[in-house]
């Protein structure tokens, strides 16, 4: 690893875009290393004994090394290897490597709206400053990725690197759940079977109980399960895949509403237009109207 950082100014155009990144490097701290180094930029330079207050969301992600975490609201911690580290403004922190073992760190620092509706709905909380997703190489390649478009700041690059930050912080996300459904020994299997089903049946009548019945689990455990993994109940995934079939059924002309309702197994065509312009804001007829092509 080379050690490497940058900070980077931001234009008024770069953070109408809702995010935008401020700084990102990389550093192999060695053993009995002083932790920050020295070269470590004023504006961010802290001591374990005074700790800092950042004014921008930072992830910190360790590949290797271990060491001690701790901050307002997480009592002191050890960090082992393939922890990310997320720091938010305005919250008090402080961090080191173990002298004995010092650690691999890539980091990249960034703010803006986007991430302040992400917080708000709780996807990231200042209580779980501490992720431990393991160690993975496309985590650290997008880090990788981030660090090397910032190096030139090509024009343009700061959506870009934004969007490698969202991708970075969707993979982060998805392994944490990952993880928290292995700890509850949830099988991936029986979801995943359960989405063909679904799948298979949006043209005919089917019921979670059944389905449920099929895979020898429960209606409450899969009805509960289905929700956790996929933050939507089976029985609202199965309408979902009906509304959109029935987008792609509106295009032909030919086709009567009433057909189309019929063809998925809505009970009537008043409960179907009622769903319809409940999940998509609009009647049957509207969308059609909408989406008609016209020569």
């Amino acid at each position: 690893m080379t050690n490497y950082y940058k900070y980077l100014p931001t234009s008024y155009e770069d953070e109408k875009w809702g995010l935008y990144v401020l700084n990102a490097g990389c550093n192999r701290i060695e053993k009995n290393q002083i932790y920050p180094s020295i070269e470590h930029p004023s504006h961010h330079y802290f001591t374990w004994n005074k700790g800092r207050v950042l004014d921008e969301f930072q992830l910190i992600y360790i590949v290797k090394g271990e060491g001690i975490f701790e901050s307002a609201s997480n009592r002191k911690r050890i960090i082992k290897e393939g922890a990310v580290l997320f720091l938010f403004p305005g919250e008090w922190h402080r961090f080191k490597p173990n002298l004995k073992t010092g650690w691999d760190e890539y980091w990249v620092g960034f703010k803006g709206p986007i991430m302040d509706h992400l917080l708000n709905k709780n996807f990231f909380s200042r209580r779980k400053a501490i992720l431990p997703i393991g160690v993975h190489e496309g985590i650290i390649n997008l880090m990788l990725e981030v660090i090397e478009k910032t190096k030139s700041e090509k024009t343009g690059y700061q959506p870009l690197v934004a969007g490698i930050v969202m991708h970075l912080l969707g993979q982060i996300h998805t392994l944490i759940k990952q993880k928290h459904f292995n700890k509850k020994d949830i099988s991936e299997t029986v979801i995943h079977k359960a989405r063909i089903i679904l799948r298979n049946h949006i043209d005919r009548d089917i019921s979670i109980e059944s389905v449920a019945e099929e895979l020898n689990v429960s209606y409450a455990w899969l009805r509960k399960s289905f929700k956790d993994y996929s933050n939507i109940a089976p029985h609202q995934y199965l309408l979902q895949l009906r509304i959109e079939k029935a987008k792609l059924l509106l295009a032909d002309p030919s086709l009567q509403i009433k057909e189309i309702a019929l063809s998925l197994s809505f009970s009537s065509t008043f409960y179907f237009s009622k769903l319809f312009k409940e999940k998509t804001g609009c009647s049957p007829a509207e969308y059609r109207k909408k989406t008609e092509y016209k020569n």
